[in-house]
């Protein structure tokens, strides 16, 4: 199949609100088959037209994998840096190139210029995104989207950053009661305040990428969840109201607390105050027929390293609980054994953390719960 790509992008105030439009056009029939219009966030209008070129890419291989694309754009840097012929020198530009060679590695790609009035159609679905875009949110002010936004912060090699929304699932009877909930135990339902969390919560991350406290943001591709069961029910909530696939993983799932699971602290405390004296702050010990940190730690980095290979760039959901977020917030603050009990992580709250492969991270938010009505 041949297939054309016209895109474009714009920014009103170059760094501003910004746009991507791209369509996708059978060359035989001449039939757009895809349009795209997505805001950006604030962004200059060179970021823009790579977004737009990212997105137009990632339509066209969902139509035909093994596609011939021609790629028509007004944009002369971006045809004559995709072409060779140019140097990306600019950190943003790196990015968002490093993610086309990767899209187009191994196809059949020519990139093409063509004057503004060829690429009205492009033109006006850019432009129609950012008609709709909302007014920057504080957040957005100081956010680098290409680097670590502090200028502290060394510069990682990394050229893309991977954003992971960690999602811990909603209320349940054992959460409800006070009472310890691990991986291997009772695995309980969402009770019916549960359920509540989860539409609160997908509502909340529909607004990833458009508006909102994180509009900022790239929309989710993919959803990765703990199949224990109340993960999992609060993973299909939201990837009901996103349209994303479920992926679950297993190296996921909560720590496991063997025999205390479905008791309460103070049921471990009197129970077990020799065993429990010796886990509190440990690394090693378990609890009986449960599990390390020190094990538990290594799963988790398991899962992470996979996560960072497989949506490299990308913005995905993680939907796990308490000591799985608590994990991978660690890794991000690059903290001791301590980060696993110090962060407060609730019920259905959100934390977000872009991770610059292994070198570099920055948490944009952690615990945050103004998205729950109780």
């Amino acid at each position: 199949m041949k297939l054309i790509i016209e895109a474009d992008g714009g920014s009103r105030g170059n760094p501003g609100i910004s746009g991507a439009g791209a369509v996708v056009i059978d060359e035989a029939s001449g039939k757009v088959l895809r349009e795209i219009s997505e805001a950006v966030g604030i962004a200059t209008n060179n970021v823009a037209e790579y977004t737009a070129l990212v997105l137009a890419l990632q339509a066209a291989y969902e139509i035909d994998p093994g596609a011939s694309v021609l790629v028509r754009m007004d944009s002369k840097l971006v045809v004559e840096q995709m072409s060779g012929r140019w140097k990306i020198k600019h950190p943003d530009m790196q990015s968002l190139g490093a993610q086309v060679q990767k899209l187009i590695a191994g196809k059949d790609v020519e990139f093409t210029w063509i004057p503004r009035e060829q690429n009205t159609l492009a033109d006006a679905l850019a432009n129609k995104a950012m008609d709709f875009s909302p007014e920057p949110t504080a957040a957005a002010a100081e956010f680098n989207l290409s680097e670590p936004s502090s200028i502290r912060a060394p510069r990682p090699s990394v050229n893309v950053a991977t954003t992971l929304i960690l999602v811990r699932h909603g209320r349940t009877a054992l959460t409800e009661s006070r009472k310890i909930s691990g991986g291997t135990g009772e695995n309980p339902d969402l009770s019916p305040l549960g359920q509540q969390d989860a539409r609160q919560v997908a509502e909340e991350l529909s607004l990833v990428g458009s508006s909102g406290n994180f509009g900022f943001l790239a929309k989710p591709a993919a959803i990765i969840h703990s199949p224990v069961a109340r993960a999992l029910q609060t993973a299909q909530a939201i990837g009901k109201r996103l349209s994303l696939p479920l992926v679950a993983d297993a190296d996921l799932s909560e720590i496991g607390f063997g025999d205390w699971d479905g008791l309460t602290n103070e049921e471990v405390f009197t129970g077990f105050e020799e065993q429990y004296n010796a886990w509190r702050g440990s690394f090693e010990v378990a609890p009986p027929n449960g599990e390390s940190l020190k094990d538990f730690d290594a799963r988790i980095r398991r899962s992470f390293n996979q996560i960072l290979e497989t949506y490299e760039g990308q913005t995905v959901v993680v939907v796990a609980h308490v000591m799985p977020i608590r994990a991978l917030l660690r890794i991000a603050n690059d903290s001791s054994v301590a980060g696993f009990w110090r962060p407060n992580i609730g019920p259905a709250s959100i934390s977000i953390v872009r991770y610059f492969g292994n070198e570099a991270a920055e948490v944009i938010c952690m615990n945050s719960t103004a998205h729950l009505s109780s």
